[in-house]
């Protein structure tokens, strides 16, 4: 699909750009970013979960560890990446969207950009965070500035790239 042959071509341009990849190592949009990081001779990680649905981790991880619980999944998702990029996925996605998110807006976490790719796909949650969460003052102004919304692997690869040469990080 399109957003597969997007995600593939994200993983690629990350690891050119010397970064690696970690997605939670399930099918479809994971697989496609694993698949263009390891492809391109770069780092392809995952931090699985263990589901009945699934037979364990694609075949494009190079490292990757299981976890039961979802929250530690999340855990090391959120210390141990650079940035978080969501393309349009299922509630899973959403959870942890949302989880990077509160954790940014609170301050509870790394700073790193969190992009979201595909504006369509994204356009009616923003509209609705907009309309409804901002006009009935559950978040503030600036909330609206913890996330890029593009359309593009290389407009996701930008904002990442654009942030960590304009910050410093901690190793």
């Amino acid at each position: 699909t399109k957003w597969y042959n997007e995600a593939e071509k994200f993983g690629e341009l990350m690891t050119k750009h010397n970064f690696g990849v970690m997605t939670g190592g399930g099918p479809g949009i994971m697989e496609a970013s694993n698949k263009g990081a390891k492809e391109s001779g770069g780092l392809s990680a995952a931090v699985g979960i263990q589901l009945p649905f699934e037979d364990g981790m694609n075949p494009y991880v190079d490292k990757g560890i299981e976890n039961r619980y979802f929250f530690t999944r999340k855990v090391m998702f959120l210390k141990y990446c650079k940035g978080f990029v969501a393309f349009p996925g299922g509630l899973g996605t959403l959870d942890e969207l949302f989880e990077a998110l509160t954790l940014a807006q609170t301050g509870h976490n790394v700073q790193y950009p969190i992009v979201l790719v595909g504006k369509e796909f994204w356009g009616g949650l923003i509209d609705w965070i907009k309309n409804t969460q901002l006009q009935q003052g559950l978040i503030s102004e600036k909330d609206l500035d913890l996330f890029r919304l593009v359309d593009t692997a290389e407009e996701a690869v930008q904002k990442i790239v654009e942030y960590h040469s304009s910050h410093t990080t901690e190793e």
